[in-house]
């Protein structure tokens, strides 16, 4: 990467704009950033910087030494940007512009320069100081943190190396950014403008470091339109009937507590239902049901041997004693009541029966979506309780068999693309291998998560022979991991990898090898599900709304009449999205959509 922008770039002080969409289309028109034009429209596709101040001024930046700060409207000014002039509006997050996007701010086309910077550099930061630092050539941890304590000034550091002359300029003379800023946010107008044509440069230097990736280009887009997606459904939040919750739960853990003691009790009423099952139970004492290896010792004394007490290890026991059935029943019923009881819907469902949590568009390692508040693990006793509002509908959309698919396309195996033709693309390769399906796909998912033995063992075989493309791009991310490099992506995220112990042991070595090999597969089938989302995010009608991305699966929540539209558009876009993402793969991707009035209608 070569160096980027230092204080020198940032020295023009900004202007107060009281017609910003001209100024900012002129400023494009100049060719600064997008080439000769004739003022609106001028800057079709260009980045335009846009930050807050703290104080709710504006602040916008088409280059340095064209930056503007204004007290105009935003959400007057930035639709006309992004529609009219044809912008990319840039910022440094999504969660930077969050007032605006709760005030009812909607743009498609967006630069997150935190998005971008995990996207090239791997891992899940996305401080302003550290993607500055990254993209302007210093290191990181060199950079200044506002409470640090100035030894020799004794007192605490707000910037020590500032310009005073020059209080709107986020970058200090030694090139980092002021570290209050990084944290807070720019103070006022000018600060929101030089905040702006900080986060322009980082973002121009991303930019070109992807310019030679048509894929990766097209990765940074759909991931910084996934940063947007994320506060809208923490906005949003997944509507909830706040009664047929309240009855799930007192069918599965009883009623709601008035007090600690009604809590203590109702756990010990749940517990008996396991250990009255124990026989001779008088006279050995209490046990804990929570403590595993109390539960291995009660387990024991009903003649069940077993190395831990996982519930995939006891399922298979399950009919070997009542207390093993009861014991996984009270499992799930225990989960619901810690993580999913009457705090949590007081703590998270809001008066207007929404569900909310906070998003993330990046997991930081493969790079899919995650979410708090248990949004995506609802049990499955819980989704009766995710309910249409009157007038609506829940349309819910589920990617088949993805990861396979997506390993066809990516790995370029053509007799694997051909497979994947087959809506059920575990049959071709069942007749291929002279296997049952179960154990085809038994085989597909091993070699995707690096199990090379057990019963699908001979099959596996089979897949290098008849898949050998496909095998030899698993194997080969298998072996980078091993030595302990780091991977990309199909779209060019990178995946790092973790140090070991010198000399590292064999498991440890075999983990990380593991690892790398499923990542290359689950971080592009994340990519492809982030394209396709934002991009039915962008097409979907007037009123409704995406509430839930849950791995492969949209839910979208629209007005009854709008359903058959969504149903179309939902399989549509699948395939725009995957022509553009895999161009010349002849990969076929498909998507189970269902209209249902709760998402527990939608089976599968």
């Amino acid at each position: 990467m070569q160096p980027g922008p230092g204080v020198a770039d940032l020295t023009r002080p900004p202007r107060e704009s009281t017609d910003p969409v001209a100024d900012v289309a002129a400023g494009l028109d100049a060719g600064l950033d997008a080439g000769p034009g004739t003022g609106r429209g001028a800057g079709r596709g260009a980045l335009v910087a846009v930050a807050l101040a703290t104080d709710g001024r504006l602040g916008l930046a088409t280059a340095p030494g064209r930056a503007w700060w204004t007290t105009a409207d935003p959400l007057v000014v930035l639709p006309v940007l992004a529609g009219d002039v044809g912008a990319r509006l840039t910022w440094w997050s999504a969660g930077s512009v969050r007032p605006l996007v709760a005030a009812g701010l909607r743009v498609g086309a967006s630069w997150d320069v935190a998005a971008t910077h995990r996207l090239i550099h791997g891992g899940h930061d996305g401080d302003p100081a550290v993607v500055w630092a990254v993209a302007a050539g210093r290191a990181p941890e060199g950079r200044p943190r506002s409470g640090q304590l100035d030894l020799l000034g004794g007192g605490a550091d707000t910037g020590a190396g500032d310009d005073p002359t020059e209080p709107w300029a986020p970058v200090r003379p030694d090139g980092y950014l002021r570290p209050g800023w990084a944290e807070l946010g720019p103070p006022d107008g000018p600060a929101a403008a030089g905040w702006a044509a900080c986060a322009l440069r980082a973002a121009e230097t991303h930019r070109a470091i992807l310019a030679d990736d048509p894929v990766a280009l097209l990765t940074a887009w759909s991931e910084s339109a996934a940063e947007l997606l994320a506060v809208e459904l923490e906005l949003t939040g997944l509507p909830l009937d706040r009664e047929t919750a309240t009855a799930l739960l007192a069918a599965r853990v009883g009623p709601r507590p008035h007090d600690e003691e009604q809590a203590r009790a109702e756990r010990a009423r749940r517990d008996a239902g396991v250990l009255d099952l124990l026989p001779g139970r008088d006279g050995i004492g209490e046990t804990d049901l929570r403590n595993p290896a109390q539960v291995r010792e009660l387990l024991a004394r009903i003649g069940i041997d077993v190395p831990d007490t996982r519930s995939w290890r006891l399922e298979p026991l399950r009919d070997a004693h009542p207390l093993v059935a009861a014991l996984l029943t009270w499992r799930k019923a225990e989960r619901i009541a810690t993580t999913y009881g009457y705090g949590w819907l007081d703590r998270h469902v809001g008066p207007d029966g929404r569900l909310r949590g906070t998003w993330t568009g990046c997991d930081g390692a493969a790079g899919r979506m995650t979410a708090s508040a248990g949004l995506h693990n609802l049990p499955a006793e819980l989704r009766p309780a995710v309910a249409a509002e009157p007038g609506h509908v829940l349309v819910r959309a589920d990617l088949g068999q993805v990861e396979p698919r997506v390993l066809a396309a990516v790995s370029g195996d053509q007799a694997f693309a051909a497979a994947a033709a087959d809506p059920d693309l575990y049959a071709p390769v069942a007749a291929r291998l002279g296997v049952e399906r179960p154990v085809a796909k038994v085989a597909v998912l091993a070699a995707m998560y690096g199990q090379t033995s057990g019963a699908a063992g001979e099959a596996l075989r089979g897949l290098e022979r008849a898949y050998p493309v496909a095998m030899s791009y698993l194997r080969a991310a298998d072996e980078r991991g091993r030595r302990g490099e780091h991977v990309r992506t199909h779209g060019g995220r990178l995946v790092r990898m973790w140090p070991l112990a010198d000399p590292p042991p064999p498991p440890a070595v075999a983990a990380r090898g593991r690892f790398a090999r499923n990542a290359v597969v689950q971080g592009a089938a994340a990519e492809l599900f982030k394209m396709w989302a934002v991009s039915v995010r962008a097409a979907l009608p007037e009123g409704a709304r995406i509430v839930l991305c849950l791995h492969d699966e949209l839910l979208v929540h629209a007005p009854e009449a709008d359903a058959p539209e969504v149903e179309r558009l939902l399989h549509e876009v699948l395939d725009r999205t995957a022509a553009r993402w895999a161009p010349g793969s002849g990969v076929r991707f498909v998507a189970d959509v269902v209209t249902v009035q709760r998402w527990s209608d939608a089976k599968g």
